[in-house]
C-alpha cells in the first residue's frame, strides 16, 4: 500500500504510530458528481452530465469500497453504459496494477499498467492514497469521484434517462433512515473490521473488534422482525453492509482476528447475506477467490509468508428462508 506525494509514487504503510496505535482512513479527494444535466452536485463542480459511454470505472474485484459501485453497475443496467477495468488482485509494491491475472480486465481507456498513473493524469501534483473505485470522464480526462458512497448514488439516479432502469435504491421516503443506518454500518462495522485488522495496539485493535461485535448483535435483531434494514425490498444501506458480510468469514474472521463469531453463526445474518447474494446478477459481482488472494497476499505486515487458507467453505446459494420475514414485518407495521 503506497501513496502519491506530488505526483512522486511511495511505498509508504498506514501511519499508526501518530494515532496510537489506530487505522485512520484518508478522506477521498476527488468529490464531482454525474448528474442528468451536468449541473454541480452536492460538493465540487459542474460540467458532468450523465451520458452514454462518457464514463469509465476502474475497481478491485477485492475491495468493499469498489463492490458496491459492480453491484449497483449490475442492479441498474448500466454495463453498456459505463466501461469497466478490473486490477489485479495483488497489490504490490507499486500499488494497484493491470498484470494479467484472474479476474484482471485491462485499461483500455487510459492503457495504464498502474493505477497511480490514473490519478497522475488527472493531477499530476496528486498527493494521497491511490484507491479504488474510480469514475473516470472519458470526455474530459479526469477522475470525477473516488468516493463510492457518492459515486452509487450517481448510479442510482443520475443514468436514468440514458439507458439505466428505474430501479431505486435510495426512496425518497427513506432517506433519513438510510442515511442513519450507513453512519452506524461504517462507523462500526465496514470500517470497523480495517481498524481491527490494521490496529498496531491491543487497546485499539479491542476497541475496534468490540464495535464491530455489538454492531452485528443489534442487527441480528433488527433483522429478526425485517427481511431487509429497512423492510422488505433491499436498499442502499443494504447493499453498503453486504459487501463487509460477504467478506467477513472468508478473511475478517482471520486475517483481520474479528473472529469472535463468524456469519454463519448469526441466523438472521447469515440468512440476510445469502438473500442478498441471490438476487439477480449479485453473484457475478462476487470473487472469493480474488478477495482472499488480495487479503492475504498484499498485506504483507498482517500476513508476512503471504500463504493463502483454503477455506473456509461457504454455501451463499443454499435456502435464505427470508421470505417469512417480510409478512412478520408487515404485522408489526400494521400493529
Amino acid at each position: 500500500m503506497g501513496l502519491l506525494i506530488d505526483g512522486k509514487w511511495h511505498t509508504d504503510w498506514y501511519d499508526t504510530k501518530s494515532t496510537g496505535g489506530k487505522f485512520e482512513r484518508q478522506a477521498s479527494s476527488f468529490r464531482n458528481w454525474v448528474t442528468p444535466d451536468g449541473q454541480p452536485g452536492p460538493t465540487g463542480i459542474g460540467g458532468f452530465k450523465a451520458e452514454p459511454d462518457r464514463y469509465h470505472l476502474y475497481v478491485s474485484l477485492a475491495c468493499p469500497w469498489a463492490h458496491r459501485t459492480t453491484i449497483y453497475r449490475k442492479l441498474k443496467g448500466l454495463e453498456d453504459v459505463i466501461s469497466m477495468s478490473v486490477v489485479n488482485a495483488y497489490m504490490g509494491d507499486d500499488g494497484w496494477s493491470f498484470a494479467p491475472g484472474d479476474g484482471v480486465v485491462e485499461d483500455t481507456v487510459n492503457h495504464m499498467d498502474l493505477l497511480h498513473k490514473i490519478y497522475s493524469k488527472a493531477r499530476p501534483d496528486y498527493t494521497g492514497r491511490v484507491t479504488v473505485p474510480i469514475l473516470w470522464d472519458k470526455k474530459t480526462q479526469t477522475i470525477v469521484s473516488n468516493e463510492s458512497s457518492e459515486i452509487i448514488r450517481m448510479l442510482n439516479s443520475a443514468f436514468d434517462q440514458v439507458g439505466a432502469n428505474s430501479l431505486d435504491l435510495l426512496p425518497q421516503s427513506l432517506v433519513a433512515e438510510i442515511d442513519e443506518l450507513n453512519t452506524f454500518i461504517y462507523d462500526a462495522i465496514n470500517n470497523g473490521v480495517y481498524r481491527a485488522g490494521f490496529a498496531t495496539t491491543q487497546r485499539a485493535y479491542e476497541q475496534a473488534v468490540g464495535d464491530v461485535f455489538d454492531a452485528l448483535d443489534k442487527l441480528e435483531s433488527r433483522l429478526e422482525t425485517k427481511r431487509y434494514l429497512t423492510g422488505d425490498v433491499p436498499v442502499e444501506a443494504d447493499w453498503r453492509l453486504f459487501t463487509t458480510l460477504v467478506r467477513f468469514d472468508a478473511v475478517y474472521v482471520g486475517h483481520f482476528k474479528c473472529n469472535r463469531q463468524r456469519i454463519v453463526d448469526y441466523p438472521n445474518l447469515w440468512g440476510y447475506l445469502k438473500d442478498l447474494y441471490q438476487q439477480p446478477g449479485i453473484s457475478e459481482t462476487v470473487n472469493i477467490q480474488y478477495i482472499k488472494e488480495h487479503y492475504y497476499r498484499s498485506h504483507e505486515t498482517i500476513n508476512p509468508s503471504r500463504v493463502i487458507p483454503v477455506g473456509p467453505d461457504l454455501d451463499f446459494t443454499s435456502a435464505h428462508n427470508r421470505e417469512a420475514k417480510s409478512s412478520l414485518s408487515n404485522q408489526f407495521m400494521a400493529s
